[in-house]
């Protein structure tokens, strides 16, 4: 394979709300994907671990970051931002959560976007205008896009709230907009970090643990035998199958296609 990837990361998106927020972009985008909408992130089910999970494709115990700050690894494990630009690829990142920045180590990026979720209106539109336009500029082989008020409002208002409901809506109008303006050379990811419950989230239960994983190529692809077990782990893998590269020898997640 020899695909350019977008992932797009709705924080905290329930896969109970997928069906809830009655968008029709999400049935339509079922039809044509791989997915599973009962895989699993790690434990502590918060943003900065599973976010880290997903990059480096290992569980917090290994890397070591079980709360939102971040701290150096002591055995440190190449992320997948930085295993790209090792292999010769471009990277961009577009995020309104700072802790993000982490993610990736001094110049491993192409190109970073930030815009504060606390300071300003309509964030996840905003930086998905900017992905969009940055996309069309200079086609990056890998694109990261995390849409954060999801999150923010399922602590405001409640997971499955009608506001919490209103951000997953959003966040799939957003979704939809990057589909239908990226060119056909890119896989589009969509996944989320950890769910909710009540207020909160960060415990074991299911609907803390369970996210749904979308993959949309236009290569011919199947779900690998890991699909059916799909965790957050083996998003940076999958990533690395669609461009056609190894993934990191440290890397303990498996590709979801094959």
């Amino acid at each position: 394979m020899d695909n350019k990837v977008v992932l797009v990361l709705v924080d905290g998106m329930v896969p109970e709300s997928l069906n809830a927020c009655a968008h029709s972009f999400v049935s339509e985008l079922l039809e044509k994907s791989i997915s599973n909408l009962s895989a699993q992130t790690v434990m502590p089910s918060v943003t900065l671990p599973c976010h880290m999970s997903l990059f480096h494709s290992v569980p917090p115990q290994r890397h070591g970051i079980l709360t939102n700050t971040y701290v150096p690894q002591v055995r440190p494990i190449i992320g997948l931002f930085d295993h790209l630009k090792k292999c010769g690829k471009t990277t961009a990142s577009f995020y309104n959560w700072e802790e993000l920045r982490d993610l990736s180590r001094p110049g491993s990026l192409s190109y970073s976007y930030f815009v504060s979720l606390h300071d300003h209106d309509n964030t996840d539109d905003l930086l998905t205008d900017n992905a969009i336009e940055y996309i069309k500029d200079r086609s990056p082989d890998f694109v990261f896009i995390y849409l954060g008020a999801t999150d923010e409002k399922g602590h405001k208002y409640g997971w499955m709230s009608d506001g919490y409901i209103d951000a997953v809506n959003n966040a799939w109008n957003c979704i939809e907009k990057i589909y239908k303006s990226i060119p056909d050379k890119y896989a589009l990811i969509v996944t989320a970090d950890h769910g909710g419950h009540d207020f909160i989230h960060g415990t074991e239960l299911a609907s803390d643990m369970t996210i749904p994983i979308i993959i949309k190529s236009n290569t011919p692809c199947q779900a690998s035998e890991q699909m059916k077990n799909a965790n957050i782990i083996d998003i940076a893998p999958t990533v690395t199958r669609l461009m056609g590269i190894e993934p990191d020898s440290d890397w303990q997640g498996q590709s979801l296609i094959r």
